[in-house]
């Protein structure tokens, strides 16, 4: 029987993330929209702006960011680093970034060229490891020394941190419980074995978690089981008030999805689950989620495992901010290497 993670202390500020008082400009930067703000010291966060993203174009991109960071110049100085919640994956090796939603940073080393066009430090993680830096610095992670942070949204991702730092595997690839064949194809309900497809996936894999566990296959998974297209919004609605087809495909996704995710528990010794991405919002799935780990995992908690994100709307400034304060703390290379 393992030995259930030592919390640190709540309240107290995690290792790496207190240093110097010195403002970090930050920026949430989505397909759509960039989020822009200034964290004056760790802890702290002032909303700036909100602009279009010109995720085609990467000399718009650079442009847009300068004149953000001249507009409000008076918020830092002229070493502040930018940090950067990023909607695609960036490989900490070397810091070069792929992206579908913003196309124009693909390829790109986007931390050293930013910080050529910039003249200042810019540090990047992708949206979900920020999020997790948010969760174990901020959020219902502080005060817990391993920290595994699920994205349940459209598709599935994660996070790790230690001692509220970001671990960053080879290729950036950490955390990410969403992916490879590992879903059952079979699920016993009231006495009868359902049997269910390895669906393919995006990666290229067949069974990976991602295949059901975000809401376009809460929809895949009602179709297969029922023979009718509903929104994931309206499957989750109908269960709520316990309508039979509703609650056989619920049913079923919970006895699915908690084993990947035990077993991510059991792996990292996480001892709190922070859950990000539209799913999170629909607190009686995430509750049934928790109690279905919960029974999986080695380790006895007797508090919630499985808990929406606090830092969901916010995360992906909160993050960066984190990442630029700790970068000031331990070194640039520190921020970004591999583990």
């Amino acid at each position: 029987m393992s030995i259930a993670a030592t919390p640190r202390t709540t309240g107290q500020p995690a290792p790496g993330s207190v240093g110097p008082a010195k403002p970090v400009f930050c920026v949430d930067i989505g397909g759509s929209f960039m989020k822009f703000a200034v964290s004056p010291a760790p802890g702290a966060l002032v909303p700036l702006e909100k602009v279009a993203t010109p995720a085609a174009d990467w000399h718009e991109l650079g442009a847009s960011l300068s004149a953000l960071i001249q507009r409000n110049a008076h918020a830092g100085d002229p070493a502040s680093p930018l940090a950067l919640s990023i909607a695609g994956l960036i490989d900490p090796r070397n810091g070069i970034a792929t992206s579908a939603n913003i196309p124009c940073i693909t390829g790109r080393r986007i931390g050293d060229e930013l910080s050529a066009i910039l003249g200042r430090p810019v540090l990047a993680a992708n949206d979900a490891d920020c999020l997790t830096l948010a969760e174990a610095n901020e959020g219902v992670g502080r005060g817990h020394s391993v920290v595994f942070c699920a994205i349940m949204g459209t598709g599935i991702g994660g996070g790790l941190a230690i001692d509220g730092r970001l671990v960053r595997g080879a290729g950036g690839v950490t955390g990410e419980w969403g992916h490879g064949p590992i879903l059952n194809t079979s699920v016993e309900l009231d006495g009868e074995t359902l049997h269910i497809p390895r669906f393919s996936c995006g990666c290229g894999q067949s069974g990976c978690v991602d295949t059901i566990g975000g809401a376009r296959g809460i929809e895949r998974l009602h179709h297969f089981l029922h023979g009718c297209e509903e929104t994931s919004y309206r499957i989750l609605e109908d269960w709520q008030v316990d309508e039979a087809r509703a609650a056989r495909t619920v049913a079923v996704y919970l006895e699915l999805i908690a084993d990947p995710l035990a077993l991510s528990v059991n792996v990292t010794g996480a001892s709190i689950v922070p859950v990000g991405g539209g799913l999170a919002s629909v607190t009686p799935l995430i509750d049934a989620l928790d109690r279905a780990v919960r029974k999986r995992i080695l380790n006895r908690f007797d508090h919630p495992l499985v808990t929406p994100a606090l830092r969901q709307e916010d995360g992906g400034l909160v993050g960066a901010a984190v990442l630029g304060h700790q970068s000031a703390v331990h070194g640039r290379e520190s921020a970004v290497q591999d583990h």
